[in-house]
């Protein structure tokens, strides 16, 4: 594995490195600096201690010491963020998860929602804000999912950002990368410029609303799919809160959490949960 330590549960196994392996040694050849000394840091161990801080939710000072310094792991976490390079992972998964289950790489459709959770201490005010129904003070997760449940679009807001407001600047972000989706089923929050919007774009968007007397949980069609993968990304304990300074790391920490989760399903290993 190219280092000498006992592994972590959430370290990549052979198969789920070679998969990004690829993307990482053409970004580390975009990069040869002087070509005086080899590079210090192997880009696996770089990996394994993002999903180790993404995985138990540790602060990144926290790393344990058999890993690169915790800085300089932040440090590729930020880099990688800026220049589109988890990006670029994560969208290689889900494209290869895609065809995995015999789709096309290509989604022509997807479902919007939003969650809400707490923030930490370090979060800024002006960053945060509260769901009035939801009762929370904090930041919002706005998600756009294919119908496997794979990330298509997210953005993190305050938490007081309406899922309508959201939706259109998904819409929007849907229509530009992911031209061939033409059907967006929403649930019963987002109200009528979210309709006008996706007509701009040539996307159909239906909602699916619960029955009025309807009491209980009951898993709605369509809606249940983009559930699961919040259930998918609660299984990450960095997620379970917003500790994130900045909005932009917290919607790296989920990619990164996605690309965790894809990339087990790749390798048919499966994600552990905390009953194991």
């Amino acid at each position: 594995m190219g280092m000498e330590r006992r592994p972590y549960r959430s370290d990549l196994s052979d198969a789920r490195w070679a998969v990004i392996e690829p993307v990482l040694t053409q970004w580390r050849a975009s990069r040869p600096g002087l070509g005086i000394n080899p590079p210090v840091h192997d880009l696996r161990e770089i990996v394994n201690a993002i999903l180790y801080v993404t995985r138990t939710g540790i602060a990144w000072e926290y790393l344990p010491h058999d890993f690169p310094p915790a800085k300089t792991v932040y440090d590729y976490y930020a880099k990688w963020e800026k220049d589109g390079t988890t990006q670029r992972i994560h969208d290689l998964l889900r494209r290869r998860l895609r065809q995995a289950h015999g789709r096309d790489g290509s989604p022509s459709a997807a479902v919007i929602d939003a969650q809400s959770v707490k923030t930490s201490c370090n979060v800024r005010e002006s960053e945060q804000g509260i769901d009035a129904a939801k009762k929370i003070k904090g930041r919002k997760r706005h998600i756009v999912t294919d119908t496997l449940g794979l990330l298509l679009a997210v953005v993190v807001t305050a938490a007081s950002v309406s899922d309508t407001a959201a939706g259109r600047g998904l819409l929007d972000e849907v229509a530009a990368s992911h031209p061939t989706v033409r059907k967006v089923w929403v649930d019963g929050g987002y109200q009528t410029t979210v309709w006008r919007r996706g007509a701009r774009h040539g996307i159909d968007v239906e909602r699916v609303t619960r029955r009025p007397a309807e009491k209980g949980f009951r898993a709605l069609p369509r809606r249940w799919v983009v559930e699961r993968t919040f259930g998918w990304l609660m299984q990450h304990r960095r997620l379970a809160r917003d500790y994130e300074s900045l909005p932009q790391r917290s919607r790296t920490m989920i990619l990164w959490a996605m690309a965790n989760t894809m990339s087990r399903r790749l390798a048919g290993e499966s994600t552990q949960t905390w009953r194991d």
